[in-house]
């Protein structure tokens, strides 16, 4: 649990303070986009964001859980053939996009060069999660932390150089700010590949022993696919969810350039201020994986039982006291930060999103640990099915508009936060009444 404790404390500092940077990235967007360009923004960014998972193909995933079930004489052998898996992923990948990006249609609507900006971050993104999943596989939270923040400080950097000595129309305001945060992905590529050829360098002076590529592919693929499947699964919903939601408030009454303007409000001011604390649930994600994933190998069902309650004691002590800061002074925090009033009303009404969403993120991580992806993907269908009936069903309606689609994401989050905690509970034996469940004196 110490070395638990001590990974979690690095993360939750460093992406902490990247999360101060991330939001004063999104002040800065907000200012020099305007509601509309923020509209237009936030809505093209899930489907930049599904190239740039393909490109990743959840491979920190699979090699952290590798390299923490394995002994380290076995990974260098594993490093080399997850780098030839990545290589060869990546050319597959960078071929197939070359080819599919230009007759997507929602990017008909952008600058031309945006397509190009796409295809450069699929590299990036492959190999970097090479190097952040075996970071992560030998609990070196330092480097994933650093990572992290220096993600958002150079975007941030770029962003405040860019708009401050440069004029731009919206069209190409829109390209500049995606343009920063390909530069921001490859100063972290740089970085993650820098200090992992010199603990590669490390390891070679270490005798090993050779793992087979099939047995290798075999154990990525088998995590990678399934994990990379419910991501694609996120991902496409949130690709689809802002041009379902501008449909439903259109459909209440509203124009599609107020509408445009409403969404941009709810997701780039209203999420943003929201899911600021969700820097501490994201680092429960990255360590817990690991973490999970060898405890069950080793079937040490009591400690992962104490490590699940340890998690939702934490979430609760910093999630109920934000969400009811963020209620009570929703207008102070929007109209200082971003000189919005009406976001402020949106900000109140997702609090229980914002609250379910922080258990969700490491519940997870729990499931994906503990082998059940089939299971997060399926409570992920589930829960979307629901929440897009929802969102058509009282979104559409002349009297809520977009307060009806909040009560659809609301009702969503936590539908699928009870299923995985459910599923969690009954995998590692915790039965109900809680006195029920074992307890081990070595833990």
């Amino acid at each position: 649990m110490s070395t638990f404790l001590k990974g979690m404390s690095i993360l939750v500092i460093a992406t902490f303070l990247g999360e101060v940077v991330e939001f004063l990235v999104n002040m800065i967007l907000a200012r020099e986009l305007g509601e509309s360009g923020m509209g237009h923004y936030m809505t093209i960014l899930p489907t930049i964001f599904l190239f740039m998972l393909l490109a990743n193909f959840e491979l920190p995933v699979s090699i952290s859980k590798m390299i923490a079930e394995h002994d380290e004489s076995y990974h260098r052998s594993m490093m080399q053939h997850a780098l030839r898996l990545a290589v060869v992923f990546t050319s597959v990948l960078l071929v197939l996009a070359a080819i599919v990006l230009p007759i997507i249609p929602v990017f008909h609507d952008y600058h031309p060069l945006l397509k190009w900006v796409v295809l450069s971050l699929i590299p990036v993104m492959t190999i970097t999660a090479v190097a952040r999943g075996f970071f992560m596989g030998k609990q070196e939270m330092a480097r994933i932390a650093v990572s992290h923040f220096l993600r958002r400080a150079v975007q941030l950097v770029l962003l405040t150089a860019l708009f401050q000595y440069f004029e731009f129309n919206s069209e190409t305001a829109l390209l500049v700010a995606f343009c920063t945060l390909a530069g921001s992905e490859f100063v972290v590529f740089l970085y993650l590949l820098h200090h992992f050829i010199m603990s590669y360098q490390k390891i070679r002076r270490v005798p090993g022993k050779t793992v087979s590529g099939r047995e290798v592919r075999k154990n990525l693929v088998e995590v990678s696919v399934p994990t990379t499947g419910l991501r694609i699964f996120h991902s496409l919903t949130h690709a689809v969810q802002p041009f379902l939601i501008k449909f439903a408030i259109v459909s209440a009454g509203l124009t599609p350039e107020r509408a445009t303007e409403q969404f941009g409000m709810m997701a780039g001011i209203a999420m943003t201020i929201g899911f600021f604390p969700a820097f501490i649930a994201q680092s429960f994600l990255i360590i817990l994986i690991p973490t999970v994933s060898k405890a069950y190998g080793e079937k040490e069902f009591v400690k992962l039982q104490k490590l699940l309650q340890q998690v939702m004691l934490l979430t609760l002590f910093y999630g109920l006291p934000a969400v009811t800061a963020f209620y009570f002074l929703a207008e102070p925090l929007t109209m200082t930060f971003f000189h919005s009033e009406q976001a402020a009303v949106f900000l109140q009404l997702l609090a229980p999103y914002f609250l379910f969403h922080y258990f969700t993120i490491p519940m997870q991580a729990y499931l994906i640990g503990l082998g059940l992806v089939k299971d997060a993907f399926l409570h992920s269908v589930y829960a979307t099915i629901l929440t897009f009936t929802l969102i058509y069903l009282l979104g559409t309606r002349p009297g809520l508009g977009m307060e009806g689609v909040i009560i659809g994401m609301n009702t969503g989050s936590m539908v699928i936060l009870l299923l995985h905690y459910l599923t969690i509970c009954k995998k590692i034996g915790i039965t109900w009444p809680t006195r029920n469940i074992v307890r081990d004196s070595r833990f």
